[in-house]
């Protein structure tokens, strides 16, 4: 079934907020909008579409917003390193997705964060409903079935995330090679807590090296790392040192956190491998 997305600049109007598209039209005028959007995207061109999860104030489908870019033709992969959550001391770490062209694979020791999800879920969800915090511990809590708070609303508005972009590789190989971890993992719950990966392991079986065994899996068997930033600065050197090899095109970048009162500033985690220190200091500037 084909999703409607709006498209239009996004709008307020004595006490409304809406798109006004490029005929003039007001689209979503009766509709709940996230602030958050607001504050970052007032006077911008915006895309936005109903989510299948509701609003627990209103009961109505929530309302995911992105900024309005031209998507790239051009086949690739992205490594994000997410700055750790400063209220979590299990994010002491940070964490590692992957984006596939345009799929984001997302490992997690919760069962219900192993995914696969499009951009504008991973980096902009609104914080409504289930994406939010509860609203008395302001953390996650899924102890009421019906009202679950995961607290993962848009992960950019959660914290910094670091990218390393990846052209000219055959994505078709790592996005089976990530389908399939990802149907393992599903199918691997805790039989006594049901809503744990079984398997999870900091050193052997995580968010990172899951990824990281991907990569080797397509051949790039020198990439080092058991922690997301440690194997992010590793990666990105040896994959930078091929920038411009067999058609490769390799860039680092930075997509600073759109700050909401929902969410404390993320934080770098420390570099724990004295040599990927070293690593850190080759690196461009991004």
């Amino acid at each position: 079934m084909d999703i409607k997305i709006y498209t239009g600049t996004l709008t307020q109007k004595n006490g409304r907020t809406f798109l006004v598209d490029e005929r003039g039209a007001r689209r979503l005028e009766n509709e709940k909008i996230w602030p958050g959007y607001v504050a970052h995207w007032l006077g911008k061109k915006v895309n936005a579409r109903f989510l299948p999860q509701k609003d627990y104030e209103t009961d109505k489908n929530i309302i995911i917003m992105w900024p309005h870019v031209i998507a790239s033709k051009t086949p690739f992969v992205e490594i994000y390193y997410n700055e750790r959550l400063v209220k979590y001391p299990f994010s002491m770490f940070g964490h590692l997705a992957v984006n596939v062209n345009g799929d984001i694979f997302n490992y997690s020791h919760l069962i219900n964060e192993n995914e696969i999800i499009k951009r504008e879920e991973y980096f902009y969800r609104p914080c409504l409903g289930e994406f939010a915090p509860h609203p008395v511990t302001g953390r996650y809590d899924a102890r009421d079935k019906n009202r679950p708070y995961f607290d993962k609303f848009g992960r950019n508005f959660m914290r910094t995330i670091h990218v390393l972009r990846i052209e000219g590789i055959d994505t078709d190989h790592l996005s089976d090679f990530y389908k399939n971890a990802l149907w393992d993992i599903l199918n691997s719950p805790d039989p006594d807590r049901p809503e744990k990966y079984r398997d999870y392991n900091v050193f052997l079986r995580s968010c990172v090296t899951v990824i990281r065994d991907g990569l080797r899996d397509y051949g790039f068997r020198n990439l080092r790392g058991i922690f997301p930033r440690d194997f992010f600065i590793n990666a990105a050197y040896n994959l930078l040192r091929l920038n411009g090899h067999g058609g490769m095109r390799v860039e680092l970048l930075r997509m600073k956190q759109l700050n909401v009162p929902e969410a404390p500033y993320s934080a770098l985690t420390f570099i724990m491998n004295p040599v990927n220190r070293l690593l850190k200091r080759k690196l461009p500037d991004y």
